[in-house]
Formats: structure tokens, C-alpha cells, sequence
């Protein structure tokens, strides 16, 4: 249940060039679904969507992954609001897209750049609840640079047998181990059983235009694709 809220809230650290980590405390211990987002509300009719990074078992305390550059005043506004103020009203939790734990098919989440906010929330829940389901993740960026949990998500594929991270960039060094090129292609390269799976995404609304569009072609049902994007393209 969505409700609006003022959360103290601070800028925690920096986890890429231009990617904040948000950290709001919240008034009171709300419950959300992994892959949920929330609204900053920046005016009466000016409320912007971010992804809880969050494992749902933090109920009270939001982090969100903000990528803000100078010409990005969307996003901009909201962290220098928070410099300023301390807090943020937000609105929230909200969304489709999220988690379907219960289900038994294999997961694929396929996060481009701060998208992965979102898949970091579903990956935190998926390996606290259910570590024995197969899931694959696919991180899209522009270099390894911009993977600002690399190391960490490695860490974990090591740690859990049935996870599985293949990041995807679009410049690399020769001895890179992963894929180079747009993430959705390294999915369909890889990925043999993508008509039986769950596939999650987050991104740029273009991105998950072509990944529907070229996912459906290659016959996998539209009612596996999860994305709140998909609502509006």
C-alpha cells in the first residue's frame, strides 16, 4: 500500500562517477516487494520515480542508486533537495514489476546502468529466500567503471551455486572475461531457455522496448516479462 511520508535522508556515499546511494529512514517500518519503486516528491505534481535498492527485510530504512550528472537536473534536483534539507517526502512503495518469489521458473533480470537498483533488490531477496532457484543477472554498462558492485556481485556467484552475474559493456580491455556490446544480444547469446524463464528488467524505457520486442520475437510469452516500463511503451 502506497502512502506519503518525510524520511530524514542523506547521501551515504558515492558509488560511481556520477551514482549516489541514498539513504532514508523511514517513519515507521513499511513493508514493500523486492523490484518495488517509490516517488520523491519534489512539488504537487512533481514526483519522480527511483527504485529501492533495498532487500525488502530492511523495512525501516530505503537506499536508492542515483545517477545524476550536471545535465541530468531530474535526478540532480532531488540529491541537492536532500543536501539541503536533510530529509525528502517520499511516496511509495509502488509498482508491479516486483518479485514473484513463488514461482519455480528460472530468473533473468537484466538491469542498464542505475537500473540495477532494481535488480539489486530483487537479488538481495531472491538469495535470502529462495538461493536454490536459478538466476542469471545481466548488468548492461558503458565500462567496468560504471559496475560499481562488481567485485561484490562476483563475490556472490562464487558464493551461491545457483547464481549466475554476467555483466555486459560496451568498452572493455582485451582481457575482459565477460560480454562486449548491448546487454539484451549477450542474453540471447547465452541464454538457451529464455522461453521458459521470468525475465525482469530495468533500464532506459528504449532498452526495454527492444528487449520486449525482440524477446516476444524470439517467442518468449509476453506474461513472462516483468518491467514497470512496459506500462508505459
Amino acid at each position: 500500500m502506497s502512502q506519503q511520508m518525510t524520511c530524514k535522508a542523506e547521501i551515504s556515499r558515492q558509488l560511481a562517477d556520477a551514482v549516489w546511494e541514498v539513504r532514508l529512514q523511514l517513519p515507521q517500518p513499511v513493508e514493500f516487494k523486492a523490484g518495488q519503486y517509490m516517488m520523491a516528491v519534489m512539488g504537487e505534481r512533481d514526483k519522480r520515480p527511483f527504485s529501492i535498492a533495498s532487500c525488502p527485510s530492511k523495512e525501516s530504512e530505503w537506499l536508492l542508486h542515483v545517477g545524476a550528472t550536471p545535465d541530468n537536473t531530474y535526478a540532480m534536483e532531488v540529491l541537492d533537495k536532500i543536501r539541503a534539507d536533510g530529509e525528502l517526502e517520499v511516496d511509495g512503495p509502488d509498482g508491479i514489476a516486483f518479485y514473484r518469489q513463488n514461482s519455480d521458473k528460472p530468473a533473468v533480470i537484466i538491469a542498464g546502468g542505475t537500473g540495477f537498483s532494481y535488480a539489486y533488490s530483487i537479488l538481495q531477496q531472491h538469495l535470502r529466500a529462495t538461493p536454490e532457484r536459478p538466476l542469471t543477472l545481466y548488468w548492461g554498462a558503458k565500462s567496468l567503471a560504471d559496475l560499481y558492485l562488481h567485485d561484490e556481485l562476483e563475490h556472490l556467484a562464487k558464493q551461491y551455486e545457483y547464481f549466475d552475474y554476467h555483466p555486459v559493456v560496451e568498452d572493455a580491455a582485451g582481457d575482459w572475461p565477460y560480454s562486449i556490446g548491448l546487454v539484451h544480444q549477450a542474453v540471447m547469446a547465452r541464454q538457451q531457455d529464455l522461453q521458459d524463464c521470468e525475465v525482469y528488467m530495468a533500464g532506459r524505457f528504449e532498452m526495454v522496448r527492444v528487449i520486449r520486442d525482440d524477446f516476444v520475437a524470439q517467442g518468449v510469452p509476453l506474461e513472462n516479462l516483468y518491467g514497470d516500463a512496459l506500462s508505459f511503451i
